[in-house]
């Protein structure tokens, strides 16, 4: 059974879904559970056990919420039962993700300094001047991307012109997939859309989905470093992210 695109908690009333999870638990010797299509509290402690002795797919211990969302099913019922996107939906937006990828391993100059020829050229795409400066990144290596596969496409860049990653959520007007939706329906999210996390206080980060599986995303994202930093020292590809760190949502600018 595929997973279905939402989270399956208390009230869900699909019996087929729960008596496929009953026996699923079941057959992982998950305790005495009675196989009744209703998600009751003997069902949800079962899910809650199984989320504390089992992993997702990157080794990352799963959250024991009694909920099953993608990462948790793909556990229960392995991967290939969750949805995995790796095309992006338009041409705009793979020959952005193609740009990015040449951009893997760019770092600062000297390191620590939001400053090297590379990442000058980022910000200077989005109008500002790095010269004495001390500029994050994240969003305008992101803006360069899509500038630079725009010029190659002879089409109009439609992404808003910002080094500001708050700032590009607020003022977009392109197809926003907010938090919630995005977690009930990781099927949604596609190669080549922006992810916009905020860290509070005017602060973001941002960077580009390359593919999905589940509830985990792989991502090239730029002022950042393998600890998945806000404001790091280069273009990294990240394996680690996962949907429910996306705390704002995805720009999907696959439409003109």
């Amino acid at each position: 059974m595929n997973y279905p695109n939402r989270i399956i908690k208390k009230g869900e009333t699909d019996k087929n879904i729960i008596l496929a999870i009953q026996n699923a638990l079941i057959a992982n010797n998950l305790g005495a559970i009675t196989v009744n299509g209703i998600y009751d509290d003997k069902t949800i402690s079962a899910v809650k056990l199984f989320q504390t002795s089992h992993t997702d797919a990157t080794g990352a211990s799963l959250k024991a919420d009694g909920q099953i969302g993608p990462l948790t099913w793909a556990a229960l019922f392995g991967s290939t039962t969750v949805v995995a996107n790796a095309i992006a939906p338009s041409t705009l937006l793979a020959k952005s993700l193609e740009i990015a990828i040449t951009q893997i391993g760019v770092v600062e100059n000297p390191l620590g300094s939001n400053r090297g020829s590379e990442v000058d050229e980022f910000l200077r795409s989005v109008g500002l001047n790095p010269v004495g400066q001390n500029y994050s990144w994240c969003a305008a290596f992101v803006y360069w991307c899509f500038n630079n596969a725009a010029k190659q496409l002879q089409v109009n860049n439609p992404l808003i012109k910002t080094a500001g990653v708050l700032n590009h959520w607020n003022k977009t007007t392109c197809n926003k997939i907010v938090k919630a939706t995005a977690i009930a329906n990781p099927a949604l999210i596609q190669p080549g859309h922006i992810f916009i996390i905020d860290h509070g206080g005017g602060m973001g980060h941002t960077g580009l989905v390359e593919s999905l599986n589940g509830g985990n995303i792989v991502t090239i994202e730029g002022n950042t470093n393998d600890s998945l930093s806000r404001n790091g020292y280069g273009v990294f590809r990240l394996t680690r992210r996962k949907v429910s760190d996306v705390n704002k949502g995805f720009l999907d600018y696959s439409q003109p």
